[in-house]
């Protein structure tokens, strides 16, 4: 079904997780763009100060103080939206949290808590805005990752979450289309993005966590989210290394299974692992990982992407990644 959806500067904008990384990157571009902001997460007085940064730069911007893993939260920053702007036009479901270690080593109490933000909270949030949605039409974002298609070691929850969150957006999107309703439904499926990721992320390991490269910068992320805001898009990657791992573990799943070494590695520091406070439980303060890694500011895959030239850019990239990965096997063998 074809969706009509308004300009950024028509629109009005629910983003969670709103303070910082992925969201906060995609609150400033949307404010720059004239869209009216509901802003949301745990920490009240970070959010308070984002908001109040967005309006002194000339944005509109409200903030309110929830937790994605309760429902009843949900349905209060709906009726703040709709009390405030009178409708919601896009809902971004974009919080998020991440545990590092084998899955051995991480409790299961751990991984029930993680599943609450990551998969619960965008069965939520998609459940309340939809409702809203279905009447006045408009955009529905959750934010996946490029581990929603291809499982990681040493993040196995994070993985089983995002793979959850991608079963159950396709599936709403399909039961959408089949009533007709005037939703458009997306998923984005980020590589690895520079933010405070490792640093907020509870960690099993004996060294500090970083995320394998490439590494993108969040404001990436945030024009790919804000494009499916504006465009109705199935799906979008943001990177092409997430399109191809994506590709390559459904399509040769065996040849990826041999990049878990490559993985593992990539994925360790040699810093010894420090004490920390993450943000599994509550937020946390400090953005500043103990390797801290530089995102590249443009993906070319994601510009081409969006103007409908992915296809061919696609194809490449699992060819150029498949014949990396046979050589490297072949040097081992």
């Amino acid at each position: 079904m074809k969706h009509r959806l308004k300009k950024l500067s028509d629109q009005v904008i629910v983003i969670t997780g709103a303070s910082s990384g992925i969201g906060l990157a995609t609150a400033r571009e949307a404010a720059r763009r004239g869209a009216r902001l509901v802003l949301a997460c745990r920490d009240q007085e970070r959010l308070d100060q984002l908001a109040e940064e967005l309006r002194a730069d000339g944005g509109q911007a409200i903030a309110v103080q929830m937790d994605v893993g309760k429902r009843e939260d949900h349905e209060r920053l709906l009726r703040v939206a709709l009390d405030t702007h009178g409708a919601v036009d896009t809902w971004i479901n974009n919080a998020g949290v991440s545990i590092f270690g084998r899955i051995e080593d991480v409790p299961v109490e751990d991984q029930r808590k993680l599943f609450d933000t990551n998969y619960w909270g965008v069965v939520y949030g998609s459940i309340v805005a939809v409702g809203h949605l279905r009447q006045h039409g408009g955009a529905l974002i959750n934010v996946g990752s490029e581990v929603s298609d291809r499982a990681v070691p040493l993040q196995g929850a994070y993985s089983a979450s995002k793979h959850a969150v991608k079963g159950f957006t396709d599936a709403l999107r399909m039961e959408l289309e089949s009533e007709g309703a005037p939703v458009s439904v997306t998923l984005i499926k980020p590589a690895s993005i520079a933010t405070g990721f490792t640093a907020h992320a509870r960690n099993y390991m004996d060294v500090e966590p970083r995320l394998p490269p490439p590494v993108y910068a969040p404001e990436v992320a945030a024009r790919a989210i804000l494009y499916a805001a504006e465009h109705p898009r199935r799906d979008l990657y943001v990177g092409s290394a997430a399109k191809a791992i994506g590709q390559l573990g459904q399509r040769m799943p065996r040849l990826s299974d041999r990049m878990a070494n490559w993985l593992i590695r990539h994925q360790r520091t040699g810093i010894p692992s420090r004490s920390r406070e993450d943000a599994l439980e509550s937020p946390v303060r400090d953005d500043t990982p103990a390797y801290p890694q530089r995102g590249r500011r443009h993906s070319a895959y994601t510009h081409m992407a969006t103007r409908g030239r992915a296809p061919m850019l696609a194809a490449c990239a699992v060819v150029l990644v498949g014949a990396a990965l046979g050589v490297a096997h072949a040097r081992r063998s």
